[in-house]
């Protein structure tokens, strides 16, 4: 293949802009937020986990609460139901007294018993409280941190995405005024050879492999005419001749 020096000078400038590109999708990529982000949502993960168990808990609690209320409730209602009766003097039978003064007793042994479980309940309904206000502020705060760090990073992209797309209009019109066979290659070259298709030859070595070349082949470049497109002997790419060359 040929092409004019100057069309193969201009391969150097899309490679340096290609480099470019490829350095501004690796930054976008490398951003310190996308770890940050990733470990906030981790534990934005886990303290949404512990909130949902801490609030079933204190919603286990308040019903277990209203059913404790409920059941002490029954026992008062049914002791002053049995106290009306021994207070009326209804009840005349020694033995029937003797039941229904027997089960008074009993029920406001069943009532201390159950207010007991009330306030237990209360208690660790109480506790489960605090722990939901607890974990709610720290899932707050976390998805605060989180917010800040997509704000920190949208903005990188914006910045980045922005220098990309003047670089690729840049690119466009470069690469528009290189012949098209030879860009063609040029770019064939680029996906084979991690992102460099065209080097330049300085001072003897090649700068996409950076291996210094052998003095046959050099030979063989001082040869050839200066607009041949030669190709380095070690990774293939094409090799941009200059007066630093060292030919």
């Amino acid at each position: 293949m040929n092409a004019a020096p100057a069309d193969q000078n201009r391969l150097l400038d899309v490679q340096a802009l290609d480099v470019r590109l490829q350095q501004l999708a690796h930054k976008r990529r490398s951003l310190p937020e996308h770890a940050e982000i990733e470990s906030l949502g981790k534990d934005l993960t886990q303290l949404r986990d512990l909130l949902v168990a801490a609030t079933t808990e204190e919603s286990d609690c308040s019903r277990e609460q209203t059913k404790a209320e409920q059941d002490v409730d029954q026992v008062r209602q049914r002791a002053t139901r049995d106290q009306q009766r021994l207070d009326s003097g209804a009840v005349t039978s020694p033995k029937d007294l003797e039941n229904l003064q027997r089960e008074i007793v009993s029920l406001a042994k069943r009532q201390s018993d159950l207010e007991d479980v009330v306030l237990e309940v209360m208690e660790r309904r109480e506790s489960a409280q605090e722990r939901v206000a607890e974990l709610t502020e720290r899932v707050g705060a976390v998805q605060g941190k989180i917010d800040d760090a997509t704000a920190r990073r949208d903005a990188s992209f914006q910045e980045i995405d922005g220098e990309a797309a003047t670089v690729t209009k840049e690119r466009a019109v470069v690469a528009g005024s290189v012949p098209a066979d030879l860009l063609k290659l040029y770019d064939k070259l680029r996906e084979q050879q991690g992102g460099i298709g065209a080097a330049k030859l300085y001072a003897r070595t090649c700068q996409g492999c950076r291996q210094e070349l052998a003095a046959a082949e050099l030979a063989e470049i001082r040869k050839a005419p200066a607009d041949s497109v030669v190709r380095c002997e070690n990774c293939r790419r094409i090799l941009v001749r200059t007066v630093e060359s060292g030919l």
